[in-house]
């Protein structure tokens, strides 16, 4: 897909709602497009809206062997929830257990390179399994979120993995994801609460303190500039 395609699609849901983006985009690349949820709180917006519109489109997450016990309480609790079945992707065990042989059951804090290859193993390749068959992939990203992402737009060209990649809540603030929530009764991880914006694996992920930044408790012993697994980069 070329440059013009993709911005004139930004140009066309310019002044549009997300639930209207979604609407479209679940309609015109209906049975080819999944949203791919972190059970972050973005995404559990994503996932309120897109069961509204359309209960049959496919919702999965990806289980990294490393997550907090209320990430996993959440999943179960957004199934039943919605009536839909969230659908989990695993990494390949030989990988794993290849990666932890070789460099430890915690390598990810000796270099950004080790960090970098965990992430793949537990994260990249098996959402490239999750991507098999779609040609749009739905993710709860916010500009506002991190210095990585200030120049993500609406609609992207996914290189890396052939797709587009739909960004709704792109221009969203945090407080309008909070306002959603509360006022959808959306079930959210309760380490929301306790001073976790970000969550991700639990060995990576801390709370954070007045004033940091949303993501600053991911992978915090890293420069702001380097905090992505790899799912959301961007080619230059």
């Amino acid at each position: 897909m070329n440059n013009s395609t993709i911005d004139s699609l930004n140009k066309k849901f310019l002044d549009k709602s997300s639930p209207e983006v979604l609407a479209w985009f679940l309609k015109e690349y209906n049975g080819k497009i999944a949203l791919a949820s972190s059970m972050g709180a973005e995404d559990q917006v994503l996932t309120d809206m897109i069961v509204k519109i359309d209960p049959s489109t496919k919702i999965f997450t990806l289980d990294t062997g490393r997550l907090f016990p209320e990430t996993y309480e959440l999943i179960e609790k957004t199934s039943l929830r919605y009536k839909i079945n969230v659908q989990v992707y695993f990494p390949n065990s030989e990988q794993v257990e290849q990666m932890v042989s070789e460099k430890g059951i915690n390598l990810f804090f000796h270099s950004i390179e080790n960090r970098k290859e965990c992430c793949h193993v537990r994260k990249i390749e098996p959402l490239k399994r999750a991507f098999k068959g779609l040609d749009v992939w739905i993710c709860g990203l916010r500009r506002e979120q991190s210095t990585t992402r200030t120049s993500n737009q609406l609609v992207e060209w996914d290189e890396a993995n052939g797709l587009i990649k739909l960004n709704p809540l792109i221009d969203w603030n945090e407080q309008q994801v909070w306002d959603y929530i509360k006022q959808n009764s959306v079930p959210y991880n309760v380490l929301h609460d306790k001073g976790f914006p970000s969550i991700g694996c639990q060995p990576c992920t801390r709370a954070i303190f007045p004033g940091e930044d949303v993501r600053a408790g991911r992978w915090w012993w890293e420069n702001p500039e380097t905090k992505e697994c790899g799912l959301h980069n961007r080619k230059k």
